[in-house]
């Protein structure tokens, strides 16, 4: 098939075509290249099946692209407002990918009768009073908090596509991604490689609050298995949880890195948490057990040894 992976650069984009090409088919990448980086494609620039595009997912496609299927990862991501390419302090773009971009891009797909999959977030739950968090939850978020940028375009994002299933009949299907770690994951805030990072260094710890929050981690090649498994597998109009159901709180996070890389490092204590911040993080995929047939196969440690080695190159 021809695929179309937008963000195809970026941390999880990048995986996710290599996955593609490994099963076949041929893939465009399309990225701005605002968080996304060419390095995580290089490997890919020989290949026959691939090709790569520097573009905006706000750009209307030419008329003559066929496509199959479109994949739509295309947003920041990283929540530290002291990085240059986090959703903080990119809110316009972030904002518009994820909705104008969205709505565009199910327009492309509507047009070629191809199927489509938005790649939403666990941020649509915001601080969740369900644990864990199912589908059906419709979650608890500010919609003007310094968060709001990504947690409801992403929810808006949803919005546009149910719409275009609806209303047009698109072939469309959403998965809300929680945690995801692996190799060529930005340096951009996000905890487990500014842990893991802290820890190579001899540096600090960084824990907001008392570090009781929870988070679940997925290892990026069981989340692209189960992104793959939704397009493939999945209905239209339906939404699946994408995570891993071991649940952690950071501080355990910390001491888990810490054993691992032998690391002197200790753990330095902010203040509070940041605005919004949720304290419980832990999908629930029953669903996509049931339906997809997919469930994580890689345990923390595991996946930790993995990036670890990866990061010490």
């Amino acid at each position: 098939m021809k695929i179309i992976v937008t963000g195809g650069a970026g941390f999880l984009g990048s995986h996710l075509c290599d996955k593609l090409i490994e099963n076949g088919h041929q893939v465009l990448g399309i990225d701005n290249l605002i968080t996304g980086s060419l390095d995580n494609i290089a490997h890919l620039q020989n290949s026959p099946d691939f090709e790569f595009v520097e573009a905006n997912s706000l750009d209307p496609f030419p008329e003559d692209l066929d496509f199959d299927q479109l994949y739509h990862l295309a947003s920041p991501a990283s929540p530290n407002k002291n990085n240059p390419k986090s959703y903080m302090s990119l809110p316009f773009e972030t904002m518009q990918v994820n909705s104008i971009g969205t709505w565009s891009l199910s327009e492309e797909a509507l047009k070629r009768g191809a199927k489509f999959l938005f790649a939403s977030t666990s941020e649509v739950y915001g601080d969740p009073l369900e644990h864990p968090q199912k589908e059906t939850y419709n979650g608890n978020v500010s919609t003007t908090g310094p968060r709001s940028v990504y947690d409801e375009s992403k929810r808006f994002g949803e919005t546009i596509v149910s719409s275009f299933v609806r209303h047009s009949k698109l072939d469309g299907r959403i998965v809300r991604i929680f945690n995801t770690y692996g190799p060529r994951m930005p340096d951009d805030g996000r905890v487990v490689i500014e842990f893991v990072k802290a820890a190579l260094s001899g540096k600090p710890f960084p824990v907001f609050g008392d570090g009781t929050q929870t988070r679940s981690f997925c290892y990026v090649s069981d989340m692209v298995e189960g992104i793959i498994a939704a397009m493939e597998k999945g209905s239209s109009g339906q939404i699946y949880n994408l995570g891993n159901p071991d649940e952690f709180t950071i501080l355990s996070l910390a001491q888990k890195i810490k054993e691992l890389t032998n690391s002197t490092s200790e753990i330095s204590f902010a203040d509070r948490l940041p605005q919004d911040d949720p304290k419980k993080r832990c999908p629930d995929i029953a669903k996509a057990k049931e339906k997809l047939g997919w469930e994580p196969k890689i345990s923390l440690e595991e996946g930790l040894k993995k990036l670890i080695v990866y990061t010490r190159l």
